[in-house]
């Protein structure tokens, strides 16, 4: 009874987001007081969990998210996306385009949402198209599946920071971002291969209105404006990734002593952040009203429903922890039938489902690992390594898959100019794929170091 009153809060959970289009942090409110009161938990034990499970969530994560969404906007508005973007191109070559757009979409979706991504480098993918005279609908597909690996895996993208926070990796955020880093690769490279297998041959109007049209590409590079310089574009994401790294690994050595704990200290995801936010303050333009508060406004905006969704999935989880259910999985010889890396099955399926049914994949994130979590302890399954690979196979569900109830199906679809039945072939399609690659490498990783 007790699974069934869980299973179907998180049928109302999809329900009033998919259908009736209520808010992710009001439909998960609405699921998490569901659960609490049809469980028969005493009301102060729902409010003490409630406030309990965001509360703790914000504590481990909370600025970590703030920071990566200002440095996320800072590389937005100051141009350093496009340069970037420009670098990749002047690495790849004209003669792999679409190739050039993976590797865009996946550096910048690390600190970038992938719908804005994939907004603010589409000129740039419509220039590169024209000048390649390759398909506008491959290129479409190479970079949004280049931005969608990143997003789904990486942190300091939200969904995977929330997921980490869930389980108790939060400690392990290098770890989960190495892992994520290495499995978002051949996510990106089966997005790379299905725009060029599948996607060139989708017409979409602008490649019928390009025909013939002379072209200029260095104009449109010129029209960004003054961008800054290399070292500088790459700063703000490499040197977070870099300090985390280092922290992690003098944590799994042991080293001692006054600079081994001052690397930590940096090295703490709250701190490396920080950091990096500092990093990318010398790419504003000018520091003004319009730059230190009207830009650092829209980041905190950005940052606000991201927050409140992942706090009250801390909420939720921590009302079914509290429930009783983790009694019950205690009990339960489970070990006999999901043994070692087939227990990864049970996270990517149901993020699968939540991501397939209500279309958010960080709501699908912050869902499934606040519901297996109760689960990872009766597995024995602990510590860093094993930890990010769970990680991975609820982002590897979160990305399976795009269609018509996400929002990014949409943008994708609305930029590049497809039907919504050639977006299913193009987008969909690839999502399910880049969800199975990374399911199955994530389970090989496991037979491999754990």
């Amino acid at each position: 009874m007790l699974f069934l009153i869980i299973a179907i809060g998180v049928l109302l959970i999809i329900i009033a987001t998919s259908k009736f289009k209520v808010h992710p942090f009001l439909s998960l409110l609405l699921g998490t007081l569901f659960v609490g009161f049809a469980s028969g938990m005493s009301f102060d034990l729902i409010v003490e969990s409630m406030n309990t499970g965001f509360g703790n969530l914000m504590m481990s994560i909370g600025l970590v998210i703030v920071f990566g969404t200002i440095i996320g906007v800072i590389l937005e508005k100051a141009g350093a996306a496009y340069r970037m973007a420009e670098v990749v191109l002047r690495i790849v070559g004209p003669k792999h385009p679409q190739l050039a757009m993976s590797i865009i979409g996946f550096i910048v979706s690390i600190p970038v949402f992938c719908d804005s991504g994939f907004i603010i480098l589409n000129s740039l993918r419509k220039a590169l198209s024209k000048r390649a005279k390759v398909s506008m609908a491959s290129m479409s597909v190479a970079l949004a599946t280049g931005l969608y690996a990143t997003h789904t895996l990486v942190p300091p993208t939200p969904g995977p920071i929330a997921a980490a926070g869930n389980i108790g990796a939060d400690a392990y955020l290098g770890t989960v971002i190495f892992i994520g880093l290495i499995v978002a690769v051949p996510a990106t490279f089966v997005g790379y291969l299905w725009s060029i297998k599948v996607a060139t041959k989708i017409e979409v109007p602008e490649d019928v209105t390009a025909a013939g049209e002379e072209f200029d590409y260095d104009k449109v590079v010129a029209s960004f404006g003054k961008m800054p310089s290399t070292f500088s574009a790459f700063l703000p994401i490499l040197l977070p990734i870099v300090l985390i790294g280092l922290g992690s690994i003098i944590a799994v050595l042991g080293v001692e002593g006054g600079f081994a704990n001052f690397l930590m200290f940096l090295g703490k995801p709250v701190i490396a952040l920080l950091i990096g936010v500092v990093a990318a303050l010398p790419l504003l333009p000018a520091f003004n009203e319009e730059t230190l508060t009207g830009w650092m406004g829209q980041a905190l905006k950005d940052a606000a429903p991201i927050l409140l969704i992942t706090g009250v999935g801390g909420s939720f989880g921590t009302v079914i922890r509290n429930s009783g259910v983790e009694d019950i999985i205690q009990g339960w010889d489970i070990s006999g039938i999901f043994t070692g890396a087939m227990f990864l099955l049970v996270p990517f399926l149901l993020a699968a489902a939540l991501k397939t049914a209500q279309g958010s994949s960080t709501t699908s994130l912050v869902i499934t690992s606040s519901l297996i979590a109760p689960m990872l302890p009766i597995m024995g399954i602990e510590g860093a390594i094993p930890l990010a690979l769970v990680v991975m196979a609820v982002g590897a569900g979160a990305m399976t898959v795009s269609h018509v109830n996400d929002s990014y199906f949409w943008v994708v679809a609305q930029f590049t100019g497809m039907k919504v039945n050639d977006a299913y072939k193009a987008q969909t399609m690839a999502t399910l794929l880049q969800g199975i690659v990374t399911i199955i490498v994530t389970m090989i990783l496991w037979a491999i170091l754990v």
